[in-house]
């Protein structure tokens, strides 16, 4: 049962038996990395940004209209960015009580009865996303405010994140497959 607070370090994601998945594993791992560290660098960012906005605000009273958004756009991307890596270690959280209590058999089929069904939902809520974001991206749309970036921005963040989240659940999915069972 993992509550965060383990002292040691994360071993890394479970590595398919499968060669070829174990490579488009390998990939999408890099790849999250990777986005895991350009999403660290975006709240430094975001949190700088709200800083200027309330100093400038309350100090030299200069109105800002263009931060909120920033950094609403900004938390969206990192949300999602870092949804497939945080599923890579099964971060997200999960009843671990059922867990303690069923066979190591039965755990595995609830585990990949949830990854299957988990799959379907993300597969799903990318496709809408991924309409979402051409819909903005034609349309034009904007936001209502005076800065009006456009919408296709966080649309886009948003897809790309469950399109991510997705695929690795997927590889989940297919690792439960591929490996060989060391379940009795």
């Amino acid at each position: 049962m993992s509550h965060g607070f383990e002292l040691e370090p994360a071993k890394g994601p479970a590595v398919p038996h499968n060669p070829v998945l174990a490579t488009f594993s390998l990939l999408l791992d890099r790849f999250n990395s990777l986005l895991l560290k350009l999403s660290m660098g975006a709240m430094i960012v975001t949190a700088l940004v709200l800083t200027y906005s309330v100093v400038s605000r309350y100090f030299f009273n200069v109105p800002t209209d263009w931060q909120d958004e920033a950094s609403v756009f900004m938390l969206v991307g990192v949300t999602f960015f870092c949804c497939a890596y945080v599923q890579s270690y099964r971060g997200h959280i999960g009843i671990e009580a059922l867990s303690a209590l069923l066979s190591p058999r039965v755990n595995a089929a609830r585990q990949f009865f949830v990854d299957v069904i988990s799959f379907l939902f993300c597969a799903f809520f990318s496709w809408k996303s991924w309409t979402l974001f051409h819909e903005a991206w034609v349309d034009g749309m904007t936001t209502s405010s005076t800065f009006a970036p456009p919408l296709w921005i966080p649309y886009g963040m948003m897809a790309f994140g469950m399109t991510l989240l997705a695929l690795q659940i997927l590889v989940q999915v297919l690792t439960h497959f591929t490996n060989r069972r060391s379940v009795p």
